[in-house]
């Protein structure tokens, strides 16, 4: 009998410890009622702000400068992003593939080719991941326009804006002007997708609306479109469930 209590308890602390390890860690925390004073947490000086070299989407008029992160480790060089290496140090913080820009990208910097002044996209901390190109809407209605997947808070609170954190979908001209978010606030974007004909781009968030830090079948899932022809990028939700 002592030895059955003995292995009980043994199995019952391995499956305690297993679904310990096995707890995601979850996207979306939440602040507590109670004030609490947060830690601080130094700045990361090894951070050096670094641009690709320009490039130029087919058939515009502007130059994209992206702007990333090169990093220094244990007074080593070592990139974090990109595929150009020279002694294992990569200067690259982009992919650029014809009408699609990816990376981890803390800005972007636009420049008309018959011009010397370069601009900003934005003054705010952001993470950007992807930009996409919409060139078969300018084919149709000569307006040209970019659209971005971006992070741009940090909704898991661990003072790093990454891939663990929120993906919101943002749009702007292909100048970088009118840089304007389209999701909501606190929802995960899932995916976006043109429809040409109607010149709209439809777009699926997740809400946690169960607010357990976490996007699962039991949240809400929110349809939506934007008007790509209106001036001000009008947004529509419809249901189609």
């Amino acid at each position: 009998m002592k030895n059955s209590k003995l292995i009980f308890i043994a199995l019952s602390s391995l499956f305690f410890f297993n679904c310990k390890e096995e707890k995601e860690t979850p996207k979306v925390t939440y602040e507590d009622t109670a004030p609490v004073a947060k830690p601080t947490t130094p700045s990361d000086s090894s951070q050096i702000a670094i641009a690709d070299l320009p490039i130029q989407m087919e058939g515009t008029q502007y130059l994209i400068h992206p702007i990333g992160d090169f990093r220094i480790y244990d007074g080593r060089s070592k990139a974090t992003y990109g595929s150009s290496n020279t002694d294992k140090v990569s200067f690259s913080v982009s992919n650029y593939n014809r009408f699609e820009l990816t990376g981890f990208l803390q800005n972007l910097k636009f420049q008309h080719i018959d011009s010397t002044e370069i601009t900003v996209l934005t003054d705010k901390k952001i993470m950007i991941s992807n930009v996409s190109y919409l060139n078969t809407v300018f084919e149709k209605s000569k307006k040209q326009l970019l659209v971005y997947t971006v992070v741009d808070r940090d909704t898991n609170k661990d003072k790093v804006l990454d891939a663990n954190d929120i993906k919101a979908l943002y749009i702007s001209t292909i100048s970088g002007q009118n840089f304007k978010k389209l999701s909501a606030d606190m929802q995960e974007l899932i995916d976006w997708n043109l429809v040409e004909s109607k010149n709209r781009l439809y777009f699926r968030t997740i809400e946690d609306t169960n607010q357990n830090g976490q996007f699962d079948k039991n949240d809400r899932i929110n349809y939506q479109f934007v008007d790509l022809l209106s001036s001000d990028f009008t947004i529509e939700s419809y249901n189609p469930i």
